[in-house]
């Protein structure tokens, strides 16, 4: 395996912070329930602009820094109500409206998520070293973060970033085998996600109230993954998710937080068993 220059596993890990001061911000966008549109206005009502429609940016908005007051929301509700004489007349308080889902979303800055994901980044530039799939890992490290963050507030996995980045994943891997020093193949990648996808929709249709459809569309890129490191690989990657899914529940149950019957987010075991195993994949590769 040729190894990486200090160089470039320093620009891997900063390549992964910067990317990951972006996750709260699209997280906080993204985590509402499957019937409401996207957040864009911060708590405070003031709305969310900058690149890419308001989607890139800090997690703490410009007037927010600034100190600026908070703007009240009016809901459908309440506008109503707030008819002159009106029973609700008057705004309605920021806090209620600023998370109308009640979904739980953190809105801010967070340590947590820059460190993750500059982390992921970098275990992954040095197990992969200079291979070209490994611009491939550090363009899907943030998403994948992204995607635990909002799957872990709200039990969903939406298909703003399952789908891009099942097409991402699979056109990026197809660009990666044409290039010399690649160190996998580009047909098991298909293969992969297509295996790992059409089991996890049979095991939707099985038991569709413990297994989201959005869990399958995830299985797809991740099948992608380690597909691209060889069936060994793939097998290992998923029963990886499912073990690690597992014994989180099963400590649930240990600690009385939960019952047979609670839900819990599957993405962000799927995410990092699928993790696991592409690490063990690249260092397997001569």
């Amino acid at each position: 395996m040729d190894l990486l220059t200090p160089a470039a596993a320093l620009a891997s890990v900063l390549w992964g912070a910067a990317a990951g001061t972006l996750v709260p911000r699209a997280a906080y966008r993204l985590s509402v329930r499957p019937e409401e549109p996207w957040r864009d206005t911060c708590p405070a009502g003031h709305p969310l602009t900058g690149p890419a429609g308001g989607w890139l940016g800090p997690a703490r908005c410009v007037p927010c820094a600034s100190g600026a007051p908070a703007r009240p929301l009016r809901t459908d509700a309440s506008a109503a109500a707030d008819a002159p004489g009106g029973p609700g007349h008057g705004a309605v308080p920021v806090g209620d409206a600023g998370d109308p889902g009640g979904a739980g979303a953190v809105y801010g800055p967070s340590l947590l998520a820059p460190l993750v994901t500059a982390a992921a980044c970098l275990l992954a530039a040095l197990a992969t070293g200079a291979r070209p799939e490994l611009a491939v890992w550090l363009l899907c490290i943030p998403v994948g973060v992204l995607l635990a963050v909002v799957d872990g507030a709200v039990h969903r996995l939406p298909d703003r970033l399952t789908l891009p980045l099942a097409a991402a994943v699979t056109v990026l891997l197809g660009l990666a085998a044409l290039l010399p020093g690649a160190g996998g193949s580009w047909s098991g990648a298909l293969l992969g996600g297509a295996g790992l996808g059409t089991v996890y929709f049979l095991l939707f249709l099985l038991n569709p109230g413990g297994l989201g459809f959005g869990d399958v569309k995830l299985a797809v890129p991740l099948g992608a993954a380690l597909g691209w490191y060889g069936w060994a690989v793939l097998l290992a990657g998923a029963f990886a998710g499912f073990l690690l899914g597992a014994l989180y529940g099963l400590g649930l149950l240990a600690l009385r937080r939960a019952d047979r019957r609670t839900g819990i987010p599957f993405g962000p075991f799927m995410l990092a068993g699928a993790f696991l195993g592409l690490l063990a994949g690249a260092l397997t590769v001569p």
